[in-house]
């Protein structure tokens, strides 16, 4: 269970920091609003997650699915790049990610 609410923290990660681009500087309200209760669900949920899993782990799981979820909404939402290298970079980090998952003790 703790593995799945870190997931959920983990794509509530992706929302606020894509939505931080939609606030445009946190002058929109709604999306502001949206970005604002994304960052503190998905902060408490990682609480919740780290209460059974290492504080290592699990933190360095919340980011690497907050930065390529972001990465790959990027290149989708706004256009970015996706070079070979980038995209290389981001699929070192989902390995990093998955041996973190399997080589945890819980």
């Amino acid at each position: 269970m703790a593995w799945a609410t870190l997931f959920l923290a983990g794509l509530l990660e992706i929302g606020w920091a894509v939505g931080l681009k939609y606030t445009e500087g946190f002058t929109r309200l709604w999306p502001t609003v949206l970005t604002a209760a994304s960052m503190i669900i998905s902060l408490l949920l990682l609480g919740i997650a780290v209460r059974s899993l290492p504080i290592g782990t699990a933190y360095a799981v919340w980011t690497g699915i907050g930065t390529v979820g972001t990465a790959i909404l990027g290149l989708y939402l706004f256009g970015e790049p996706a070079t070979v290298v980038r995209l290389g970079c981001i699929g070192l980090i989902i390995a990093g990610i998955v041996g973190l998952k399997f080589l945890s003790p819980h």
